[in-house]
């Protein structure tokens, strides 16, 4: 968009200047294992923001976000060309000073959770029962926070090494909210017979005061599972990402950049499980 600043771009979404406020733009740029993949996930984006969108207004109450509007009408007139490309896809923000903390919540096993418990008993230092099994739900939710990267993969590490960081004070804040907003959400998802597996949260300050602020149980921050069809114990079918996650360990690629064009078809069935995973959770509520 000529002649808007760029603020700041991420994996997947592109962050522009508005005065007071910023605008986040998702695009369907596609992310797995750290690496921006190759290939666009047409309508990726807007999924993402409707998604977004509608996990903020259930969750406003728990604690507050920085949106201000979605609706590109009231963003200040300088994004007013560009309504074409924004509507339905960018959300005008409050700019927050980001804790610089990625705030995992877990549920059940999978992905890096799965692969620590194989190799250590434990997830983020949290010791775990032993006998748990890859999708096998936890005892209770777990808070496993990682440090943001800025290139590369993210680094899970343990409370405490946050806490040295940040202080023990604001890391039992971001756990208490993590949680607390995981368990509604998941029990939201299971009344829609979804299981939501784990998620991440980015908060940021607005003053003295935390906000809830990125995207918010997408698919792309979050592991849905169809309850129809979970079997602990293995894999599981997906509503995100991980279609694509499993696509390319079976490709052969070594998770370093450049990542390989996806096929024709897995472009296809990832832009339906990212539409699917919408209608899932949201589909006929007012």
């Amino acid at each position: 968009m000529p002649g808007i600043p760029l603020h700041a771009r991420g994996k997947v979404r592109d962050v522009y200047s508005a005065g007071e406020y910023l605008v986040i733009v998702a695009t369907d740029r596609l992310s797995a294992f750290d690496c921006i993949l190759p290939t666009p996930i047409p309508g990726k984006g807007r999924v993402l923001t409707a998604t977004t969108l509608f996990w903020l207004d259930l969750l406003k109450d728990i604690v507050p976000n920085h949106l201000v509007t979605a609706d590109v009408s009231e963003y200040p007139a300088e994004f007013a060309p560009y309504r074409e490309q924004l509507e339905g896809r960018s959300m005008l923000v409050r700019r927050l000073k980001m804790v610089e903390v990625e705030c995992v919540a877990r549920g059940y096993l999978a992905g890096s959770g799965w692969k620590d418990y194989k190799r250590t008993g434990a997830v983020c230092g949290i010791k775990l029962p032993e006998g748990l099994v890859d999708g096998g739900r936890l005892p209770e939710p777990i808070f496993t926070p990682a440090r943001k990267a800025k290139s590369g993969h993210d680094e899970n590490v343990s409370a405490e090494e946050v806490a040295k960081e940040i202080g023990e004070e604001l890391t039992g804040k971001l756990r208490e909210l993590t949680l607390k907003i995981y368990r509604r959400a998941a029990e939201y998802a299971e009344g829609r017979g979804i299981i939501l597996a784990d998620t991440k949260f980015e908060f940021g300050f607005l003053g003295e005061e935390l906000y809830l602020g990125d995207e918010v149980l997408t698919p792309d921050s979050s592991r849905f599972w169809p309850r129809a069809t979970y079997r602990p114990g293995g894999p599981q079918e997906s509503y995100d990402k991980q279609f694509v996650r499993d696509w390319l360990e079976r490709s052969g690629w070594n998770k370093q950049p450049p990542a390989p064009e996806l096929p024709e078809e897995i472009v296809r069935k990832t832009s339906e499980k990212y539409e699917e995973a919408l209608a899932a959770l949201a589909g006929g509520r007012d």
